[in-house]
């Protein structure tokens, strides 16, 4: 049974405050980008392996495609796998947008001992919502305790001892805690054997690549001059931002954002609707370039109607 992160539960309307059309003499369609341009301003969903860490995949990332940055899009532990996403050369900024997105896992839990399987599953609907957790001790940030959401838990399959499940989640949930969380409101203690992320943001297991098959096509691309393949592996970093709602502006806008001034109600043609104040929402040309992440300071609807206010604090400029 699949479950859905909140973003891809929102369906979108767009709200037109200005028709207009794009001057085809600046910038490119993204997915028309040449690929110099794609190798120092794209995204790479790896699979990542077990044994090297999330920082030392995207660093032979870096190698491989001889450029000088790369940021990958939340950690995973040595000995889990599945969906990385790594931004290189200017597009590591969109990491800080991706970082906050849900996560999706399909986890192995280890029980300490045999449990009725509708014990099992009245235990694990409990952690559906809002949960408090403790990071465990080897973590990343400071421990205390704190409260994180989770989306969905499917149960797969119940074999004796071991619970294969689907999880969604926010971004900082610890699913080896969760299992062990688990295990005690069971009364029978449990433990994480196996985890595979599949979800991160828009990145999912369906379009993951290795390192090899990036190292593969890039050969191909210089060897043979077929950008098939490298395009296939490095995904326009428009495609980062496409689980935020986005506002597009006029060609006359993009200029005035890249010198740092905020979004205004004058410089917009259309908005996604369900934007509400606060939201991080992508700021786009009419050509669907990312231009920069902001922050909304009002509603969709009102994006469209009002005259001369500040729309949006730009956070990421993407110029």
């Amino acid at each position: 049974m699949a479950g859905k992160l909140p973003f891809e539960r929102i369906k979108r309307e767009l709200f037109v405050r200005k028709k207009a059309k794009t001057d085809p003499k600046f910038g490119n369609n993204p997915n028309e980008r040449p690929v110099p341009e794609l190798l120092n301003f794209g995204v790479v969903n790896i699979n990542k392996p077990k044994g090297p860490t999330s920082h030392q995949v995207s660093a032979y990332l870096q190698k491989i495609l001889g450029v000088a940055k790369g940021g990958h899009s939340g950690t995973l532990d040595p000995k889990v796998t599945g969906v990385l996403p790594v931004a290189v050369g200017r597009g590591t900024r969109i990491v800080q947008a991706l970082l906050p997105a849900g996560k999706e896992y399909v986890c192995i839990m280890h029980l300490h001992k045999e449990v009725d399987e509708k014990k099992i599953k009245s235990a694990m609907k409990k952690f559906v919502g809002r949960i408090k957790q403790l990071p465990p001790l080897k973590s990343a940030v400071k421990r205390q305790e704190r409260y994180r959401k989770v989306y969905y838990i499917n149960i797969l399959e119940i074999e004796g001892k071991d619970v294969l499940f689907v999880v969604g989640c926010q971004a900082g949930t610890y699913i080896r805690k969760l299992c062990h969380d688990i295990g005690v409101s069971l009364g029978t203690g449990a433990h994480m054997a196996e985890l595979v992320r599949t979800k991160a943001g828009p990145f999912t297991d369906k379009d993951m690549v290795t390192l090899q098959d990036v190292a593969d096509a890039l050969s191909y691309f210089k060897e043979e001059k077929n950008e098939k393949f490298i395009r296939h592996c490095i995904k326009p970093i428009e495609f980062a931002a496409s689980h935020l709602p986005k506002v597009f502006v006029l060609d006359t806008t993009v200029d005035t954002l890249c010198h740092g001034a905020d979004l205004k109600v004058p410089g917009i043609s259309m908005a996604e609707s369900e934007i509400q104040v606060g939201d991080i929402a992508a700021i786009m040309t009419l050509k669907g370039e990312l231009v920069a992440i902001g922050t909304a300071k009002m509603i969709s609807k009102d994006m469209v109607k009002k005259e001369n206010q500040d729309i949006m604090y730009l956070e990421i400029l993407l110029d």
